[in-house]
């Protein structure tokens, strides 16, 4: 529903099928754009990472259910953009 962030991590307002596991959809969320942006960049990233690992392991997952989305949308539009 919206993305946002700052230099060092992003924001990402999802709306899921209760029967998605969020810990997984991460994980998948991390392989792949590990992956692809690896792949696209690997020039300009090979000084910075000489392991294959692009993210840390670590996240953090918080539910909104009583929030509005329109408030939670305005928060990460609020943020500054990754570079």
């Amino acid at each position: 529903l919206e993305f946002g962030g700052e230099s060092d991590h992003i924001h990402l307002l999802l709306e899921l099928n209760p029967t998605i596991q969020p810990s997984k959809l991460v994980n998948s969320l991390k392989t792949v754009t590990s992956r692809k942006i690896r792949k696209e960049f690997s020039e300009h990233l090979k000084e910075y990472y000489w392991k294959p690992v692009l993210w840390s392991r670590a996240y953090c997952l918080l539910t909104a259910g009583g929030a509005p989305v329109e408030v939670l949308k305005e928060y990460i539009e609020n943020q500054d953009r990754p570079t």
